[in-house]
């Protein structure tokens, strides 16, 4: 791939958008930097990323298929998520397959002297192992990554355990990448006596060694991955989840639901889902300036419990009421009781906006960032 090869322009611009986000998430003067956990999950799942668009580049030197969707998201087509797991899966069995570095490299060196040509079969060869080592070795956004609890406490207002719990997704349809936090009561009589101590806090003689894969309660753990995978689709509101959480699970009850939506992502010359931002962006003198990427923080939570009613002949478990803010069309409409809005951007490609006339339309109703000289600008 040269300098000013199509996927060489994006890869590079998706690179410094995700490394810019991982600044904006450590910057104490963030929302998310102030709040290490949420700074902490989101990172687990940049890096991810950053796994993924470096292992689909090097997959670029003995595949020639690679897809995004330019006019939606900007990120890649499902199906390079799926190809990626699928080969993670498989690697070390096809890395057993293909000769060591070392002697791929002899070979090479072999192949042109004798030939004064370049091998490229064997090029391709190297190229694939890297790959798979690479794939092999760390860890890729998936197309589902199974929960994991990260926080264990105990609301001294009901006396029960709450775990914070963490899972991602890539949406298939939407091709975005999706992360959520989710904070879940547990009143399982067992869960309640094991964890909750005399004097109702949380009883330090449980060794708890976090984060624990999936939820802490483990006769519901399988079931709790289950429903996290069925209910992650970009398309079920965020009420929906926990509504549909809420009711699946009788001793879970969650109180907070957290969905972050990794973008769309805008690159000059590659996607083509707002003109108006394209035709600035191609402008930006430098192409490694010339992105935009956004992101949107939704969050539903129970403003109250309707306490389980119990009959001669019926029983209703107790159930969460959520608030959904209808003051606000949007939030009405994202099922949500919250929500922000954010965008990331290199101080170039702002400047180029604001001098035409056009940032203050594109980011109406957006918290805007500006990365410059590896340092994150707010509220500009």
């Amino acid at each position: 791939m040269t300098a000013n090869d199509p996927a060489t322009r994006y890869f590079d611009a998706i690179s410094g958008a995700l490394a810019g986000l991982d600044v904006f998430l450590r910057d104490d003067s963030s929302r998310f930097g102030r709040h290490d956990l949420i700074a902490k999950v989101m990172s687990e799942y940049i890096g991810r990323l950053e796994n993924s668009f470096s292992s689909w580049r090097n997959r670029l030197g003995f595949m020639e298929t690679f897809r995004i969707s330019r006019a939606e998201s900007g990120y890649p087509v499902f199906q390079n998520v799926l190809e990626l797991e699928n080969d993670r899966r498989n690697a070390t069995q096809r890395l057993a397959a293909i000769p060591e570095p070392e002697a791929l490299r002899a070979e090479m060196a072999d192949f042109i002297l004798r030939q004064k040509a370049m091998p490229d079969a064997l090029r391709r060869a190297m190229a694939e192992r890297l790959y798979l080592e690479q794939v092999s070795s760390g860890q890729v956004f998936a197309p589902f990554a199974l929960p994991k609890t990260i926080r264990v406490s105990v609301n001294p207002k009901t006396q029960r355990p709450f775990y914070v719990v963490h899972w991602g997704a890539f949406d298939g349809s939407a091709n975005l990448p999706l992360v959520y936090m989710a904070t879940v009561e547990d009143s399982s009589d067992g869960i309640v006596r094991q964890l909750v101590g005399s004097d109702g806090k949380l009883n330090t003689s449980v060794p708890i060694p976090l984060p624990v894969d999936g939820l802490l309660n483990p006769e519901l753990a399988h079931q709790f991955d289950d429903f996290a995978e069925k209910n992650s689709a970009y398309s079920l509101s965020p009420t929906t989840i926990a509504t549909n959480l809420d009711k699946d699970f009788e001793t879970l009850h969650p109180k907070q639901l957290r969905r972050v939506v990794l973008g769309p992502f805008y690159s000059a010359g590659i996607t083509e889902h707002n003109s108006t931002v394209s035709e600035v962006l191609s402008k930006v003198r430098k192409q490694e300036n010339a992105w935009l990427l956004t992101w949107t923080v939704q969050e539903v939570f129970s403003k109250a419990e309707r306490p389980a009613q119990r009959g001669l002949f019926s029983r209703q478990p107790a159930r969460e009421e959520f608030y959904i803010n209808t003051d606000d069309l949007e939030a009405a409409r994202m099922g949500v009781s919250s929500y922000e809005k954010h965008a990331l951007i290199p101080h170039e490609a702002y400047q180029a906006l604001y001098a035409a006339g056009e940032a203050q339309q594109i980011f109406s109703g957006y918290q805007v960032h500006i990365i410059s000289n590896g340092q994150v600008i707010t509220d500009v």
